[in-house]
């Protein structure tokens, strides 16, 4: 089947809003995507906000629920699905997960709803504590099955959804978050201060918030022989920014590490990069590192769920380390400079997440069957 070719004219997609984020990027690609085969997509918004409302596509829409908190979701999403229904709708990240099913119901919708996840909710929300976590459980066992199909964005997440909903893990699919950045390789301006070009680049690309665990990088990179004259460079903003910038400066690296803030178009970063680092706590896929393996760039990653054991394949395209351990990060990061990966091995390995390919299979998804 070619994207397109069953008709589906438009798909909605529930978010919570569209700051910068994995989920967030992810869905804003495919609309990109399926615009080059005819298909429309509306952004489903709860607060219409976030930086990446600019990198929208031409024929995409967006319709504000205009709902300042999760629990006001419902009646307005009822709503718009009973006046001004898409032929499907695709909702990421739980509650809006369980709360379009619902929704969908309610509004007598005809056409199909898609739920997907894209962190393993039983690590992402164990801080909330048992009852919680019970109570998720209960609403995911209640709204999933009224879904016509469940998407994990790895198999460490399908599993997850499966446990908590208490359903077959056959009966939730598994489609991969794509590389997206475009050809990787173009040549591309060179985005690194002029002092660092020629130095080793070590590249953090992801939100400044405790899970992605970059104090952790900033103290293995601390551990770095001074002689190697590597520079660390962090992009995205978040929370933990100031925090960050001053364990940098008690570690007297404001020389040699780089805050780089949130930044739109990240390939010419990752085309000048010596070596790409994640060392998060837990990731739902872990989408920079295959946008690092598109420019082949070298990769070092803890060995946390769910993701990068995944696309890694079991340490074959990249170095895994056990996650909060500052020597391992430090010695593998030394290890990959030293030693690179074949970049030749690491583009070929990021075509199996192409957006082409993914963009088809989620299409595929929203129409149902079409074999």
């Amino acid at each position: 089947m070619q994207i397109g070719e069953q008709g589906v004219k438009t798909v909605a997609i529930l978010l919570p809003d569209l700051r910068p984020g994995g989920a967030e990027k992810l869905h804003v690609d495919l609309a990109a995507e399926w615009e080059r085969y005819g298909i429309k997509t509306r952004f489903v918004l709860r607060t219409r906000v976030g930086e990446l409302l600019e990198s929208l596509p031409q024929s995409a829409s967006v319709f504000s629920l205009e709902a300042r908190r999760v629990r006001n979701v419902l009646f307005p999403l009822t709503q718009y699905l009973k006046t001004d229904p898409p032929d499907a709708l695709l909702a990421a990240m739980w509650p809006l997960t369980v709360i379009a099913p619902i929704a969908a119901k309610l509004a007598g919708f005809k056409g199909r709803v898609i739920v997907s996840e894209h962190s393993p909710l039983s690590i992402a929300y164990a801080r909330k504590g048992k009852l919680h976590n019970t109570l998720m459980g209960l609403t995911m066992r209640l709204a999933y099955p009224l879904a016509s199909a469940r998407v994990g964005v790895s198999c460490g997440v399908a599993e997850d959804m499966a446990t908590l909903s208490g359903m077959d893990l056959p009966r939730i699919s598994v489609i991969h978050n794509p590389a997206a950045l475009g050809n990787g390789e173009r040549e591309l301006p060179n985005p690194f201060a002029a002092d660092d070009v020629g130095s080793p680049i070590i590249l953090s690309v992801g939100t400044l918030k405790p899970v992605k665990r970059h104090d952790l990088l900033i103290r293995a990179f601390s551990l770095l022989p001074k002689k190697l004259g590597a520079r660390l460079y962090i992009l995205g903003d978040g929370l933990e920014a100031n925090s960050l910038k001053r364990l940098v400066s008690s570690l007297g690296l404001e020389d040699v590490v780089r805050f780089s803030g949130f930044v739109r178009d990240t390939a010419p970063w990752y085309a000048h990069a010596s070596l790409f680092v994640l060392a998060s706590d837990y990731e739902g896929f872990g989408n920079v590192i295959v946008e690092a393996m598109e420019y082949g760039v070298s990769v070092v990653s803890t060995d946390c769920p769910v993701g990068p054991r995944e696309i890694l394949g079991n340490g074959k395209y990249g170095k895994l380390v056990a996650p909060n351990n500052a020597e391992a990060l430090a010695s593998a990061m030394l290890a990959s400079l030293e030693k690179p990966t074949d970049p030749s091995l690491l583009k070929h390995r990021a075509l199996d997440f192409s957006i082409e390919f993914i963009a088809q299979k989620y299409v595929e998804t929203c129409l149902g069957n079409t074999n």
